[in-house]
């Protein structure tokens, strides 16, 4: 009979657990933690009963994998077998063990199987971290190979893309950041029982981050072991980090290595000028001297491989095969270096072969003692790959790696004391990288603050805080959050998703928003790997020609995607094997090819779980550049227009790198994938972009700075320039931008200063117009007081509108908006009042002072004022329309408007003559008095001054003795002249100037007002006509002809003087704007009218009644011709007719009468005149004759004074401009000069002293004719005083010939005073 078997129980089942794999007891104890929870005793039966049956499956698990260990055996030729006893006791014993042994001595591929002789990798895997895929994978396949299992089996390996790990492995050989990546969901790392860090004195990002980690995990996880392995560069710093862990030396199996010392430039050294390359050959041929043996050179980078590849291969070493070695390099090119060969082998190798790859076989070393190692900028932000020194623990490193087999010498291309110099260690990547991505994945996954992170070397503030700053570029943190655990920004989460660097997967995220996550994701992966395209150095050009297919002109970018086209077209057509060898003859390598398809299919992998959507189309290439650039805000660069240079963050300055498209024709604006400093800064992979794209994806990070903050009417808002910058470089040079929400308060203080205060706005507002109104009435009175303390200061205005504004009104906006709820609460609250304008101590200046306007008769002229010193309208302005200008006198002006008299007097009185001037200080008393008692405006101003100023003193002074040049400009009235539309058209402080100037343009505005009025009352009965002006006429048909003609024009009287103008064949009706010239005008025209209407020329009726010797005596005249002669006689008897019936007639009526007059007695008069003139022509041919016969040098100023004087007395049209009623005079002073030039020759001294006598009056008349406007007629009166100078010209050289009246000199000089104007 069966029996049941008992019912499991909680206590029971957890008391099997601790013999399960590590996951498997937490699965099942928190079920059972569960089932505990269960009140219902039949559903806890139930479950417990579940979990039971699970329990003997991962029972069977355990013991399957128990099985699964194989035999184990140590190789007794490695080193670490002598140790091994000792490294088990220590793992058993302690929780953590360091292994510190130099590579080759098998710590590697023997501690994995001593942790499975100790029964670990049962419960849980045994991780094997490697820093290189390339290791990970070689140690994998050594490890199963000594175990004889499979690989796959006992023995996995997981890299990126590749994961040989099965159910039944026990130990997992994998790359570092393999692990890191689990950490993320595997947080206690259940699936391992025994962690092992390889290589761990490397000190990469990774070793350092898993380090610090497991540092916090171990009190968590008891169970863990972790063994650390490293090469005996200072182990003591592991242990300490875990406590003190202990340490466990293994030495290699190392032979006596020689160390030779060869310096590039030796003391003793016959080339001064050896380079690296010639050292290194030098070396080999040192070396090859030595024996047998492969020779293993550290070189810093591809490039100085490629070059002493090149010179060792042109040394034709016999029986010598040279061999690169370097990460860039195919796993089969690589594999080649580890293969049994014949002869002498030369590798030349980057760091990769200091510590991480043992290469078979070599004795000898040649070190130039540098490498190439990245190292972060904290300037310029960059990641930097310069060469550097290696320290003196690398150069140990690298010397041991011929010790192995035999005896070394390792050759240094440096001296003792440049060894001993070095520093000790190589810095941790952790000090010398950006820490970006670690920050972004340690804040993902909530591991607290980097700087309290337990690293072994904590990282420089510097480099977190550019790690920092990174993210807040990308977007990724919250700068503004304090908490840790908050920090991370949706989009940071997401980027933390991406299983890429932190930019690349920045651009991933943009390009879903822009449409084109394919295209980028192609790039992306691109970026993350090497360069697939391959650049042998013995088929550059080849390589070269293949790849140019794939280049864009305008993006390095682009030519990923072009290549990446083009691969999976091949590969769609291609087999698999046709497809590697197209890319071996297409310099393609394969694998990275693979790769590279690979980290796209993750990604695209990752990025549909994320939701982000693929486009059918391709994209645009603005929406993939826009997309990349997001992720290299701080890799954009300006092009120096002098420099082939580009000025990038942080005012780093680099170049494209040769390799890249746009090497020759650099871009204005360029992006770089990456910065990387050798030579220089060289931006290796580079696209052209807008500078328009950059501020909307930096907004967090531009800097705005401000200048030149103005008002602008036409906005009626402040502006200002703004320039953007990002990290230093100039996105936006100078854009004008609405100042207002930028800086309200500078804003406000423009707006109220600008708008309101100095009116500069165009605005609706009562209040504003009404303002400026009262500002200009004020400022007028400024203006004509010639004072600036009238008006209250700009300051107190400001503090008016400023009290009364609220503080967010910055614009005219601003204001039309608050102003139009607030008038109607308070419609008066913004305007001025007269009394608040002025101030108290102005309060005396009044308009009666400063009148308005000036009258002088009829007329009535506008006054303006300007107090603008240097200006040429600075003072008093009056404003004198053109129409009228015929009828302004310059009296009164002298006298100036009231508020400006008293300074006008006191500089008349300091303009005085000194021995004068000093009688009448000080000038302002005495201006002062005189005005108390003066009338003014009753006569010329310096008339009544003279006269009052010696009632005062009794100093006898004349007019003339002011100095009105003396007088600032600004006390002496300006005369502008304007048209009808008040236009100026000219202004002078000379009112006869003007006149003279504009006397053409009076004229023809008078006409026009003339004529404008003539228009306007022809259909008017009762109106006034104007006179029409005509011409052509040769009959009087003009009516009467008014004496005056006046109209009103602008409101001012225009008055002309109507005439007959005289044109020869005709005569005509003119206006004339002045009555001299009227006067002058009618006669002529008068006279000329009547000669045209005389039925016979009374010439020809002379003409007939002489004989031909009179006709003869006649022709020798000034006129040219006997005819002119006798026209000029008949002009001078019409005009002697016309005086004597009372002058020019008005009408038609009187000239009539006139002209019968005149034509009775026309021939008679002329006859008489012809008479006359024969009488002068004789006297005038005998003083010809004399003056010929008169030659004396000693006479010759006389003689000259005689011809002028003729010239002057007979000329042609003599007998019309003297007159016929001067002939007889005429005579006499020809006979005069008869008389001077007979007596000549005896009395030239007398007759130079008399001669001086009448030039002194002749000088003084001319001067009078000066003072007479010019242009205008010269009054009768004046042109007079030139007869009285003949008759003086009598009195002196033919006295006994008597004078028509007496005369003297001084008689002459009282008549010129008394006509001076």
């Amino acid at each position: 009979m069966s029996t049941q078997p008992a019912p499991a129980t909680a206590a029971g089942l957890a008391a099997r657990l601790p013999e399960l794999t590590l996951r498997d007891q937490q699965r099942l104890g928190r079920r059972l933690d569960g089932a505990r929870r269960i009140r219902k005793p039949e559903a806890r039966t139930a479950v417990l009963a579940e979990i039971a049956a699970d329990l003997d499956t991962a029972e069977l698990r355990v013991a399957s994998r128990r099985a699964a260990v194989p035999e184990i055996t140590y190789p007794e030729q490695l080193p670490v077998s002598q140790k091994k006893d000792e490294i088990l006791e220590a793992i058993r014993d302690h929780q953590v063990v360091i292994v510190a042994g130099e590579t080759g001595s098998g710590k590697t591929t023997q501690i994995p199987k001593i942790c499975l002789e100790l029964g670990r990798g049962v419960k849980g895997l045994i991780g094997h971290t490697q820093p290189r895929r390339i290791a990970a994978r070689t140690v994998a396949e050594r490890v199963a190979e000594e175990l004889r299992t499979p690989l796959g089996e006992a023995v996995g390996w997981k890299v990126r893309f590749t994961d040989q790990v099965g159910g039944e492995t026990l130990v997992k050989l994998m790359t570092d950041g393999i692990l890191l990546a689990e950490i993320q969901t595997d947080r206690e790392l259940r699936q391992y029982d025994t962690i092992i860090i390889d290589e761990a004195h490397e000190r990469s990002l990774n070793i350092d981050f898993i380090l610090g980690y497991l540092a916090q995990l171990l009190p968590r996880r008891p169970d863990l072991k972790v063994v650390i392995t490293s090469a005996t560069i200072d182990p003591e710093r592991f242990s300490r980090h875990f406590g003190e862990a202990p340490i466990v030396e293994v030495s290699g199996r190392t032979y006596p290595v020689e160390v030779r010392y060869r310096p590039l430039l030796e003391e003793d050294s016959s080339d001064p000028d050896r380079d690296q390359i010639t050292a290194i050959c030098d070396a080999v041929d040192e070396l090859q001297r030595e024996g047998d043996g492969d020779i293993l050179v550290f070189l810093s980078g591809e490039r100085e491989i490629r070059d002493t590849a090149d010179a060792l291969e042109k040394k034709k070493l016999r029986f010598t095969e040279v061999l690169p070695l370097y990460a860039r390099l195919s796993h089969a090119e690589q594999h080649r270096v580890f293969q049994r060969h014949s002869g002498r082998r030369i590798v030349l190798a980057t760091n990769v072969a200091e510590t991480s790859l043992t290469v078979p076989g070599i004795r000898y070393v040649i070190d130039p003692g540098s490498a190439r190692i990245s190292r972060y900028s904290h300037r310029t932000k960059v990641q930097r790959l310069p060469i550097e020194p290696v320290s003196q623990a690398s150069a140990n490193q690298r010397k041991g790696r011929c010790g192995r087999t035999s005896d070394g010498i390792c050759i240094r291309l440096y001296s003792e004391d440049d060894f001993l110099s070095r520093p000790e260690f190589t810095d941790a990547e952790i000090l010398r990288t950006n820490l970006a991505s670690v920050i972004l994945q340690m804040t993902a996954a909530g591991l607290g603050d980097i700087e309290k992170f337990p690293f072994i070397d904590p990282p420089d503030r510097r480099n977190i805080k550019d790690g920092v700053d990174l993210l807040q570029e990308l977007g990724a943190i919250d700068p503004k959050e304090k908490d840790h655990k908050k920090r991370l920004t949706p989009l940071g989460r997401k980027l933390s998703q991406l299983p890429l660097d932190p930019r690349l997967a920045r651009m991933v995220l943009e390009a879903d928003r822009n449409g084109c996550a394919r295209e980028v994701m192609v790039i992306a992966a691109a970026l993350s790997i090497q360069d697939p395209r391959e650049r042998p150095s013995e088929k550059q050009q080849q390589a070269d020609q293949q790849h140019a297919r794939f280049k864009d002109e305008t993006s390095d970018f682009l030519a990923f995607l072009n290549l990446w086209r083009y691969v999976r077209e091949q590969q769609k057509t291609l087999s698999s094997s046709a497809f590697r060898r197209m890319c071996k003859s297409e310099f393609l390598n394969y694998l990275r090819i693979r790769e590279w398809q690979d980290i796209y299919s993750q990604l695209r992998t990752v990025a549909k779980t994320m939701g982000i959507q693929f486009a059918e189309g391709d994209a645009a290439p603005d929406h993939i550049h826009q997309s990349l650039l997001v992720g290299l805000l701080s890799h954009i660069g300006l092009k120096d227009t002098e420099k082939n240079e580009y000025l990038g963050a942080r005012s780093a300055k680099f170049a494209a790198f040769p390799g890249s498209a746009l090497f020759k024709k650099p871009p204005r604006w360029i992006m770089s994938a990456e910065l990387v400093e050798t030579s220089r800064l060289w931006a290796r992979v580079n696209a052209k972009i807008e500078p328009e794209w950059v501020e909307p994806l930096a907004q967090h990070l531009v800097k705005r700075t401000y200048s030149e903050p103005h008002w602008e009417q036409k906005q009626a808002a402040v502006m200002a320039y703004e320039r953007v910058t990002l990290y230093g470089v100039p996105i936006v040079a100078q854009r004008k931008v609405n100042y207002g929400r930028i800086d309200p308060e500078t804003s406000r203080d423009l707006f109220i200063r600008n708008a309101l205060v100095e009116g500069d706005w165009r605005t609706h507002h009562q209040f504003f117009h009404d303002n400026r109104k009262l500002l200009g009435e004020v400022e007028e009175l400024e203006h004509r007081a010639r004072r600036r303390d009238i008006m209250v200061d700009d300051e107190t205005l400001f503090d008016f509108y400023d009290q009364r504004l609220p503080e967010h009104v910055v614009s005219g906006a601003h204001f039309d908006s608050w102003w139009k709820h607030k008038r109607r609460e308070e419609p008066e609250l913004l305007n001025f009042e007269h009394s608040m304008l002025i101030n108290e101590n102005a309060e005396a200046v009044t308009k009666d002072d400063y009148p308005d306007s000036w009258r002088q008769g009829r007329l009535k002229f506008k006054v303006t004022y300007q107090f603008e010193p240097g200006a040429d309208a600075d003072g008093v302005t009056v404003h004198v329309p053109l129409q009228v200008l015929n009828q302004v006198s310059a009296e009164g002006f002298d006298w100036q408007i009231p508020g400006l008299r008293e300074d006008l007097v006191t500089e008349l009185i300091r303009s005085l003559p000194k021995p004068i001037r000093r009688n009448y200080v000080p000038a302002p008393n005495y201006a002062k008095a005189f005005l108390d008692r003066a009338v003014p405006l009753q006569e010329p101003l310096a008339t009544t001054l003279t006269r009052e100023l010696q009632r005062m003193v009794g100093v006898r002074m004349e007019p003339e003795d002011f100095d009105f040049g003396k007088v600032p400009d600004h006390l002496k009235i300006t005369f502008r002249i304007i048209d009808e539309r008040k236009r100026k058209i000219a202004e002078d402080k000379d009112l006869e100037a003007l006149r003279i100037r504009l006397k053409p343009k009076t004229q023809a505005a008078i006409t026009k007002a003339f004529e404008q009025a003539s228009v306007t009352t022809a259909g008017d009965a009762g109106g006034p006509r104007g006179p029409e002006q005509r011409s052509g006429l040769t009959q009087w048909t003009i009516g009467t002809l008014p004496r005056t003609f006046e109209t009103r024009r602008a409101g001012q009287p225009v008055k002309a003087y109507p005439a007959l103008v005289d044109e020869g064949s005709s005569v005509a009706v003119r206006l004339f704007d002045t009555e001299p010239e009227q006067r002058e005008a009618m006669w002529a025209g008068t006279r000329r009218l009547i000669l045209l209407n005389l039925p016979s020329n009374p010439a020809k009726f002379a003409q007939d009644k002489l004989n031909n010797q009179q006709k003869l005596a006649l022709s020798r005249n000034p006129h040219g011709s006997i005819q002119a002669l006798f026209d000029d006689c008949v002009s001078g008897a019409a005009d002697k007719l016309i005086a004597a019936h009372g002058g020019p007639a008005w009408d038609e009526e009187s000239f009539r009468k006139l002209f019968d007059a005149v034509r009775a007695d026309i021939v008679d008069a002329t006859l008489d005149a012809i008479r006359k003139v024969r009488e002068v022509l004789a006297a005038w041919q005998a003083c010809e004759r004399r003056l010929k016969d008169t030659k004396s040098l000693v006479l010759i100023p006389s003689v000259t004074d005689v011809k002028e004087q003729l010239a002057d007395l007979v000329r042609p049209g003599f007998v019309t401009a003297h007159g016929v009623r001067r002939l007889p005079d005429l005579l006499r002073y020809l006979v005069a000069v008869d008389r001077r030039l007979t007596q000549l020759p005896t009395n030239a001294e007398r007759d130079r002293t008399r001669m001086a006598k009448v030039h002194e009056m002749r000088d003084e008349y001319l001067w009078l004719l000066e003072q007479f406007p010019k242009g205008r007629p010269v009054p009768q009166e004046a042109r007079d005083i030139r007869w009285m100078i003949e008759e003086l010209r009598v009195s002196y050289f033919a006295h006994a010939l008597g004078t028509a009246h007496p005369v003297s000199d001084k008689r002459i000089v009282k008549a010129i005073d008394a006509l001076a104007p």
